[in-house]
């Protein structure tokens, strides 16, 4: 169960990040 977790948690932070480059993305353009 522990992993399952963790996972999601990794999931969660992966999305996060890919949200912050779109946003840096616009800034640059």
């Amino acid at each position: 169960m522990g992993s399952v977790v963790k996972k999601r948690r990794k999931k969660m932070t992966k999305h996060k990040h890919r949200k912050l480059k779109r946003k840096m993305r616009h800034k640059n353009k």
